[in-house]
């Protein structure tokens, strides 16, 4: 059996007899460069999309965790695995994402928690939800925060969106920590039980942080009343990443008539922050999920109204920008996840590859032909400076028979230059002219 080395020491010596070696090797020399530009965007671009990906989402039975449950089963369906983490809710979750060390790709973070903090590393996929704020406190009715001033009031732990919105709303109403009020922040176990109990008066509660049975169990107690907002749409004015939302009557249950009146109530919505890296791919099956979950109608929100490309805190992604307009792009909407990013890896790799040598080939022969013209225009200068040297007046008998001999290895050298067929022309032209000068240094020419 011929070996591999033999084969291609053929193929070489064919291509060299067939094209010449000059334009075998300015070819060959084009196609490696094309190859290494190629494997330099295969291995440093980003070109295929991870099969894993980890969410920060929120305590066990919250609206985020029961959320990124729903997202991971969908996303298994095109083969992406992924992680949940457990998080205190919203702040945790924005800290988790803005610190480099921390192996997170994706989390939900509610509008606002960002602040007068910029995260030019971290960008939004759109809202996909509004994240109603609720107040259970028991008691006769009341219409204003301000009047729970001076009651032992629970905002949940720091690090929940819930902790941080309600103190800036109980700023707002002249309700500070360390006042007469009572500022508890600690994490309730039983929100129900701790009113029961008259450990504590109010209770802020949101879906981020907080199970959501416990808030459909306050709703249905009857010893416990649900703060409506009647100065809502001053609320959503003053904070600009506040919604006003309306709980219609018997919502909850038309036969018991829950809850018994319209109730107002605010709250951000829901953002789906990645940081900058996040592949295009995986982003498009993110907004695929989210519309699936949060397209249908609820009980805050429209049919379509979610997901939607609403500009906040954070840039809105351009993948999410481009999604929204045109939905996934053409390799991943029209393939399988796993065929579609298979794809992508080849294009990665032969897409430079034809963009760098489609322009360079056309410079092939050009530079083929210099290669071989300037195998013969350099023995010019040589004979242009032997012929000057011959006309000098000095140049005796001796001299020209030594200039003939320096003629007669240029000669020779010529002639042992390989030339195409192509280029005879030159090459004959050149002997043609070492004669001239031989014809002038025999005749003993002297003068032009």
């Amino acid at each position: 059996m011929t070996s591999p080395k033999i084969l291609l020491l053929r193929a070489w010596t064919r291509l060299n007899s067939f094209f010449g070696k000059g334009l075998v090797l300015s070819i060959g020399s084009i196609v490696l460069i094309g190859v290494t530009a190629a494997l330099a965007a295969f291995l440093f671009l980003n070109t295929a999309a991870p099969r894993t990906l980890t969410i920060s989402a929120g305590p066990a039975g919250s609206s985020f965790q029961r959320t990124a449950e729903r997202y991971q089963k969908i996303l298994e369906r095109d083969g992406v695995s992924l992680k949940i983490l457990p998080s205190d809710g919203s702040g945790e979750n924005l800290k988790r994402l803005a610190d480099p060390k921390q192996h997170v790709d994706v989390g939900f973070v509610l509008g606002g928690a960002a602040g007068d903090k910029s995260y030019d590393a971290l960008m939004s996929l759109g809202s996909i939800a509004y994240q109603p704020l609720t107040v259970f406190y028991r008691g006769e009715k009341r219409e204003l925060l301000s009047a729970f001033k001076g009651k032992r009031i629970n905002i949940g732990p720091a690090g929940s969106g819930t902790h941080d919105l309600a103190l800036a709303l109980l700023k707002l109403n002249g309700i500070v920590p360390g006042a007469d009020t009572v500022i508890d922040m600690t994490d309730l176990d039983d929100p129900a039980k701790a009113l029961a109990e008259n450990r504590v008066d109010v209770v802020f509660l949101m879906g981020d942080s907080t199970d959501r049975t416990v808030i459909r169990k306050l709703m249905r107690d009857g010893g416990v009343q649900l703060f409506s907002f009647a100065q809502s749409d001053a609320y959503v004015r003053r904070i600009h990443t506040l919604n006003k939302l309306h709980l219609p009557r018997g919502s909850l249950d038309f036969g018991n008539d829950l809850p018994p009146d319209d109730i107002y109530l605010i709250g951000p919505t829901v953002q789906l922050v990645a940081r900058e890296s996040l592949h295009p791919a995986l982003s498009d099956l993110l907004l695929e999920a989210a519309r699936e979950i949060h397209g249908r109608p609820g009980l805050y929100r429209k049919q379509g109204e979610f997901p939607a490309a609403r500009e906040g805190e954070f840039r809105l992604s351009p993948d999410a920008q481009r999604y929204y307009s045109t939905g996934k792009t053409f390799l991943y909407r029209t393939f399988p996840f796993w065929l579609a990013t298979l794809i992508a890896r080849v294009l990665a790799f032969l897409v430079p590859i034809v963009l760098l040598l489609l322009p360079a080939l056309k410079f092939a022969p050009i530079i083929y032909r210099w290669r071989i013209e300037s195998r013969i225009y350099r023995w010019y200068q040589v004979l242009l400076e032997l012929e000057r040297e011959a006309y000098k007046p000095e140049v005796d008998a001796a001299r020209r028979a030594e200039l003939l001999r320096q003629l007669d290895h240029i000669e020779s050298a010529v002639n042992r230059i390989i030339i195409p067929a192509s280029f005879g022309d030159l090459f004959y032209g050149l002997r043609g002219h070492i004669g001239f000068v031989r014809r002038n240094l025999n005749e003993g020419v002297t003068s032009p």
